[in-house]
């Protein structure tokens, strides 16, 4: 369905002004549509990923190789759901040869839909929901189906000491399995 905002009066959650291509580390959680269990099983505390959670995992992995501009810290890839922290370093050179920078001429020259910046937080989840769902479904044969709800949560992290119990949170995830809000 195309967007229509006379339909569609959806508000952003997005901190308001901000930059999300400044660099920065970002918290992000993204869940699966209507929340299936398709990444794996949690197992004495301890996620045991399925094929699905694998190509997660490897796309996960591979994203600074197609954004310049980024490193990856603690991540987790649960049943229904998935957590990771991003940080964004610098300006961005893609893997296709986009520059982002402030006052460079191709910065507003955005190839994303909807004016997506491109290395911002935004261009990056919208290449890995993007690419992780056509895998998915080609493996699946379920051309079409959507894997991940629309949007994502993210949190700027504004401190070393909200990084580090943010980590925690990540890493702890599988043993909280049964209380997290996601379990079905």
């Amino acid at each position: 369905m195309k967007y229509n905002p006379q339909k569609h009066h959806r508000r952003s959650i997005r901190l308001k002004g901000y930059d999300y291509s400044q660099p920065g580390s970002y918290f992000i959680t993204i869940c699966t549509q209507n929340r299936e269990m398709l990444f794996g099983d949690v197992a004495d505390g301890r996620m045991i990923l399925n094929t699905i959670g694998k190509i997660i995992d490897y796309h996960w992995q591979r994203l600074p190789q197609h954004f310049k501009n980024i490193e990856l810290d603690e991540y987790q890839i649960m049943p229904n759901h998935f957590h990771g922290i991003i940080r964004i370093v610098g300006a961005m050179h893609s893997a296709w040869g986009i520059r982002t920078q402030r006052n460079n001429a191709t910065e507003n020259a955005s190839p994303l839909p909807h004016g997506t910046k491109p290395g911002s937080l935004g261009a990056i989840m919208q290449n890995f929901q993007s690419i992780t769902t056509r895998k998915i479904n080609k493996i699946r044969k379920t051309p079409g189906v959507r894997i991940w709800q629309r949007n994502y949560w993210e949190h700027i992290i504004r401190n070393e000491q909200e990084l580090n119990r943010i980590r925690q949170y990540i890493i702890e995830n599988p043993l909280k399995w049964q209380d997290d809000k996601y379990f079905k």
